[in-house]
Order: structure tokens, then sequence, then C-alpha cells
């Protein structure tokens, strides 16, 4: 049976609950513990593969195809379990199960109502799995006392009292504010967060205080005797340089003796951190740099791309160099010549995306890398328009495009190159979409296997000719296209088992040049960078040594 530690987000800042949730497992997996993390999402109402990145951030994707919340990549980084669609609920989905329990009957005509109903659908979401682990860590979005997120913390309450005594505890994250006119960190919105708490029937055991400045013992003190836990409970979270330092410093400060002390365990085994040791090392004694390109659409939010720019952090890591990565707006090539953007870089990367917006700067993009003999790695979208770019440029087919522009714009433009995917075999089944289907959950989702070519640059990279990774598009490269672009030295290097959908490209005569049509972001970690990141920076790595 579980213990079950719940996150709650102080009144004034809940920012970094998901790295604090994230190193927290981390550190209990260094103990030897078993772990599971969860999101809890209030705000989210919708289904967070129809909002625009602009608006969420990053969808990760987990293998069993769910679209979740980007804190479930802090999860899988930091822990190394893969996430799943049990992992992560919002406030709409619980609400749309409640509905359709109600439309079927399920509660005889009653009224129904947020307490029981809602917060019972919530504890029966938080229980799965209860007998797989040691510790199940929740963390519920968002701050406490908005009122979203009252019915979710009627129900960890609920929960927390239903289980047997000492199998839950509360850990809330707030922020020390610092006055510089008065040089003194001040407690006062703390004190006012835990009250807020506990007015809704919460205490928490453990206090994690957002801090600038280190905290004066006289303030451990007052925090301790005004917010009702022990002095030892008031942990320290200072800002850190990288993220993966995280496990390293809250260790430091007491954060998982904490939550051994809360839940009386002791004597606990002493944690193995040399992992964590090694991928600090690797952060911060490096043996050279590399600048790299992501050319993009949603350049102005950087957390839409999260999981690339961790990717090439660990592909670093992995190559013991720092990355520099500079965000380009593909839309300032759709009327600009890419080389005077883009000729200081020693590596390309063009990422997913949807839409016509921006497509033909990435086009130029990956003609500018083709051409200038640059490291490029094209993922989902960034494949396709390689595709598009060699159909173009190289075999002749001077109208080449997508499906996808042609039914945004209403009317036929291209010859379909890259088409909408109407039917793929998913297991033992085969899977059919239509375009006039809602968009939600339509997509190929989650893991697939890939056959890769032998002899080919990805077996190599890879280490094997068979693998599996996470999709998450509509559209697919047409296969009816292939020899006519094998034929040019475009190589398709990866396919399904079944041979009908391309998954990776590569240029024979380019040093390295990849379209992939998976997310392989999704899987790297900073102590398992994923191989494809690894040799994309190890390629701009050599790259930069030339110049």
């Amino acid at each position: 049976m579980a213990r079950y530690i719940f996150i709650t987000g102080g009144v004034v800042s809940s920012l970094g609950k998901g790295l604090a949730s994230a190193a927290l497992g981390a550190l209990l997996q260094a103990r030897g513990f078993s772990v599971r993390l969860r999101k809890l999402d209030p705000y989210l109402n919708v289904d967070p593969g129809t909002m625009s990145p602009f608006e969420h951030g990053e969808v990760f994707v987990t293998d069993d195809g769910a679209e979740t919340d980007l804190d479930l990549g802090h999860y899988e980084r930091f822990t190394g379990v893969p996430a799943r669609n049990t992992d992560s609920v919002s406030s709409g989905r619980i609400y749309s199960d409640v509905l359709e329990k109600e439309r079927r009957g399920d509660y005889l005509g009653k009224t129904i109502q947020v307490v029981p109903h809602v917060t019972n659908k919530i504890k029966e979401f938080i229980d799965i799995g209860d007998d797989e682990v040691d510790f199940m860590l929740c963390e519920i979005g968002g701050t406490v006392g908005d009122i979203e997120g009252l019915p979710f913390f009627e129900a960890i309450r609920q929960f927390s009292h239903d289980k047997p005594r000492g199998q839950c505890i509360f850990m809330h994250l707030t922020l020390l504010p610092y006055l510089a006119a008065s040089g003194e960190l001040k407690t006062k919105p703390t004190q006012h967060s835990v009250k807020e708490l506990q007015s809704i029937g919460i205490a928490p055991d453990i206090l994690v205080c957002r801090s600038e400045h280190p905290i004066p013992e006289k303030e451990r003190e007052k925090i301790a005797l005004f917010c009702n836990v022990r002095k030892e409970a008031v942990v320290a979270a200072y800002d850190l340089k990288s993220i993966y330092e995280a496990p390293l410093a809250y260790h430091r400060e007491g954060l998982d003796q904490a939550v051994l002390d809360a839940f009386q365990i002791s004597p606990a085994p002493k944690p193995d951190l040399t992992i964590w040791q090694d991928v600090a090392d690797r952060i911060y004694n490096t043996d050279g740099e590399v600048n790299i390109a992501i050319v993009g659409k949603y350049v102005q939010l950087e957390d839409a791309y999260k999981s690339i720019k961790e990717a090439l952090t660990h592909g670093g890591m992995a190559n013991r160099v720092k990355v520099n990565v500079e965000w380009v707006d593909a839309e300032v090539f759709d009327t600009k010549d890419p080389a005077p953007y883009l000729e200081g870089y020693h590596a390309i990367l063009v990422p997913g995306g949807f839409g016509e917006r921006g497509t033909e700067g990435k086009i130029k993009a990956a003609e500018f890398a083709r051409e200038r003999k640059i490291p490029y790695l094209g993922i989902c979208l960034g494949m396709q328009m390689a595709v598009i770019e060699a159909a173009r440029n190289v075999a002749g087919i001077s109208s080449a495009g997508s499906e996808e522009f042609d039914h945004e714009a209403g009317k036929k433009r291209f010859e379909p190159v890259v088409y909408h995917l109407k039917e793929w075999v998913q297991g033992n089944a085969t899977v059919t979409r239509k375009q006039t289907d809602a968009k939600g959950g339509t997509m190929r989702l989650g893991a697939y296997d890939a056959t890769l070519a032998k002899g080919s640059k990805v077996a190599e990279i890879y280490g094997s000719t068979s693998i599996e990774e996470r999709h998450r598009h509509r559209y697919e490269v047409d296969v009816k296209y292939m020899d006519k672009l094998q034929a040019c030295g475009l190589r398709f290097s990866g396919m399904s088992p079944d041979g009908s959908l391309p998954e990776i490209v590569e240029w024979a005569d380019h040093p390295w040049f990849i379209g992939v049509q998976f997310h392989p972001e999704l899987k790297s970690k900073p102590f398992a960078p994923h191989p494809l990141f690894a040799d994309f920076v190890r390629a701009a790595t050599e790259t930069s040594r030339l110049v």
C-alpha cells in the first residue's frame, strides 16, 4: 500500500511545484523506494491536445497515448518512470466522467453535487495503482485559495482522512519575498498561505520555501512556530543554475529526510546520489560549447518546446559540452534569406507544429542545412518540411506540399507529398480517422515500433534496427513518393513494421541530416540522453571545431 505525498502551492507563488515533486521523487528513488508521480490540474477544462502552445506550453505525450501537462515531462526526466494516462487528470476530465455516469443512470436519479460526486471521482483517480509503489506523489496544480482548486483540495482532505493515520502527508510550497529596501525576508505571505490551507482542513507537514537569499535561523523558527510545523520541516529552495542540481540541493536542505521523518520511517536507507553527482559534474565541467538554432513558430514561449530544450541539454551532457540554444522565428524566412540568420550556428533543429504558418521558413531552413552540410534534426513537422524541400528542390516536384496546408486554405494548391493519415495499425487493431473527426485525441498518439534499415546512420546511432518511439501527428509522408526521393539520395531509413509509414529519412551524402516523424525528445533523460540528441550534439561539436 502506497504512502501519499500531496504537494500544494502557496498564495504568493506555486512556481517550482513540478520541479520539487520530480526532485523529491528522484531522492526517494535514490534511497531505494519505488515512486509514481501524478498531476491533478484544477484549471484545465479541455483536452491539452486541443490547446495552442501559446496557451499551455508543450503537450507531453505518454507511451499509452495520453496528451498531458508538461510537468509529467519533469517527472519522467527525473525519475525515469514512464508516465501513463492515469498520471494526469484535469477538472474537465473529472466533470466529463461525472456527467457521463449521470447520463448512464449510474447515480439512479440522485442530485449530482461537487461533494460527494466530484470529490469521489477525484479520490478514485488518486487511488489508482495504490499497491504498485512505495510512494505516490500527487501535485495539485495552481495555488491554494483559487476557486477552481477547491474540489481538489477537499478531495485530498477526504482522502487523507479515509486512509489509515500516517499514510498521507502534505507538502506546501511557498515564496519568501526579499525586500531590498529593508534587507529582510518576509514570512507573512507564507503564514497567510498556510492559514488559507488550514481553513479548508489541510495542515501541511512540510514547508518548501522558495527564496533568493539564505533563510536565517530566526526566520525558520518563526515560520515553524506560526505555521505549526517542525523547524526541521522548513526546507529552503534556493534558485539554481540548472534544474538538474535540484535533487542534490534538496537533499542538502533535508527534504527527503523531512519526508521520511513525517512518515516515521526509521532507520531509513541512505541515498545513493552517484547518478545526480555525475549529472551535475557534466553540467558544470564542460570541454566546450555549441550553438544550435531551433527554427520554430512558437518561439515566443519557450515552454512550447520544453522537452526539446531539455533533450539538447542532455545531449550536451553526453558530450561534455554546453549547448547554447537560440530561438529563431520560422516566419522571418518566409520573406528573407535564412543565411544571415543561420550562418553562425553549428546545427539546426526544426521541431513539430501544426498549421501552415511558418512552414515555408522551415523548408528554407532545411534547404540551408542540406546545402551547407550543417547538422540538421527535423522532428515531426520538421521531417515533413525536409521531405517537401527535397521533393521541390532535388526531385523536381515543384508543387510539393502538404494536404494540411490545403485543408487549412480550403483549396488545392500542392501536390500532397504529405497527406492526412486515414488508417494505421496499432497493436493488433486497425485505427481509422476522417478529416471531419473532432480534433481532440484523433492523432496517431503514443508509442509505436519502427524498423531501421541495416547500415543506415540511424541504425548506427541507436545500435539497433528495432526501436519504439512516441508519436503525435495527423499527417504522414506519402510512401508512394519514396522511390523517387530515394533515387535522389534521400534515404527512407526507418519504416513502420508493415512498411507503410515512413518514420525516418536521412541524406546519404550529408554528414548529419536526419528527419524523424516521432518525438524522441519525450524519452530523453539527464542520466540517459536520447541517442539521436546525443549524436546530434556530437555532430554539432565536430562542426564547431571545423569553423
